[in-house]
């Protein structure tokens, strides 16, 4: 008789009417069936010449998740470039969703939390959009590329479906598409050497601020630039337009100009993601997570400044106001703070399949969860970011953040287990694990 699986659901997740199964993931003996469901992006031809060998699924389109195979350094390879040299990823899967129309601006500051008309036309930002719930519907990159243009580029959700049912009764004069612009991710340190050989000095790159837009042309194609990224290092994000008939053309051009950098095309690089402390949607949060437990709060500021300063209603807004009155009152809205970890354990050099559970130090039942877990060969030790109960704990700044140094025990697998079924230390340290190469507002917030 097989074995019954067995699904842990101990944790206290009554907050949340979708608790997580947190052992939903994991390997599992049968064949995943993919079928014309799945979408191939215009850049999935190109990861295959790369040796892309495996891939997931990310907004119903395939999506590398690795191009060096274990048995020859697996994913700290791709580390290693990223850390070192430069690095392009295929990020098509991010899928470009125009606003586009005479009120593109109004129904923009709508639907996210800070205020979009204080973003200046080619400027980016990293925005979320929430729920009337508060909780966080998508963390996308916003894109303005004029007075009546913008482009959320999606994180893995059905976002588009949504911001056109938030216009179905068309009281916004806007269009609401998803267009043929697909990016890719130039990130490391040799980024700039290889942009400006790239583009030339048609774009000052020496002084384009983070998260900035330019326009330019790559491979003789029409694309923009930002200045941005997923890794804490250096790095650009290239948005190919007609990204289905030139992606050739554009791709091709970046691995000419990069051979002199020691390019290398790597899957998106969460191990350096996780270090700057940079949340993926889905697997740090979802849309039963408000911002204030998952360290973005700042995107609903306590500080009432600038951007933060947003007078104008949006979706969220009074169940987010609430929860900042509960939090300055010194109450506890929510059960579970994301917080960063070190802890043991053999180092942890593959994406974790599982949400791994979390103990208190003295042992008992299960009271939080891992939900990012990877190996800092800098510090020599496995890091992660993972749920544990609120206390309370406020920084300097007012907004939430677990106990800088409270102890636990996190349930690993056999396979990193110093000793199989035992788990591991842990304890609780700020975030990011190492500082990006341009600090984000989560990161001058911390304390």
């Amino acid at each position: 008789m097989s074995k019954k699986i067995e699904h842990n659901t101990t944790v206290d997740q009554s907050d949340r009417h979708v608790p997580y199964n947190l052992r939903q993931s994991g390997p599992t003996k049968v064949e995943m069936l993919i079928s014309t469901r799945v979408r191939k992006s215009a850049y999935w031809h190109k990861s295959i010449e790369h040796g892309c060998w495996r891939a997931t699924v990310y907004n119903r389109i395939y999506h590398p998740r690795g191009y060096v195979k274990p048995e020859d350094g697996g994913a700290m390879v791709e580390y290693e470039a990223i850390k070192n040299h430069v690095t392009m990823w295929n990020v098509a899967v991010e899928r470009q969703i125009r606003v586009i129309g005479p009120d593109a601006e109004k129904f923009t500051d709508y639907v996210i939390t800070r205020d979009a008309t204080k973003i200046s036309s080619m400027r980016a930002r990293y925005v979320i959009l929430c729920n009337n719930k508060g909780g966080v519907l998508n963390d996308p990159i916003l894109l303005r590329i004029s007075e009546n243009e913008f482009w959320f580029s999606l994180s893995d959700s059905d976002i588009g479906l949504y911001l056109q049912g938030v216009n179905a009764d068309k009281r916004f004069d806007v269009e609401i598409d998803e267009i043929d612009v697909c990016p890719v991710q130039i990130q490391g340190p040799k980024s700039l050497a290889l942009m400006k050989d790239l583009i030339g000095d048609h774009v000052d790159l020496d002084n384009m601020p983070f998260y900035g837009l330019a326009e330019a042309t790559v491979g003789g194609r029409s694309c923009v630039i930002s200045q941005s990224g997923f890794s804490g290092e250096a790095g650009y994000e290239i948005y190919l337009r007609d990204a289905t008939k030139y992606a050739d053309d554009m791709w091709d051009a970046v691995v000419e100009a990069g051979k002199k950098h020691n390019l290398m095309v790597i899957a998106p690089a969460h191990h350096r993601r996780i270090q700057a402390g940079i949340l993926s949607w889905g697997q740090d949060m979802d849309n039963e997570h408000n911002p204030f437990q998952c360290n973005l709060g700042y995107q609903v500021s306590l500080s009432g400044k600038g951007e933060w300063d947003k007078k104008a209603d949006y979706v969220g807004k009074e169940a987010l106001e609430a929860m900042k009155a509960d939090l300055v009152a010194g109450n506890k809205p929510y059960k579970l703070q994301l917080v960063g970890m070190e802890l043991g354990g053999k180092p942890i050099e593959e994406y974790a399949p599982d949400f791994w559970l979390v103990s208190p130090a003295e042992g008992g039942d299960p009271c939080g969860f891992i939900t990012s877990p990877w190996y800092h060969p800098e510090k020599g030790t496995n890091i992660a970011m993972g749920y544990v109960p609120f206390d309370g704990t406020l920084n300097p700044n007012g907004f939430p953040k677990g106990e800088i140094g409270k102890k636990f025990k996190v349930h690993l697998p056999d396979m990193y287990a110093d000793t199989p079924g035992v788990p591991v230390d842990a304890v609780t340290v700020e975030v990011p694990f190492t500082e990006s190469h341009n600090a984000n507002t989560r990161e001058t917030v911390k304390g």
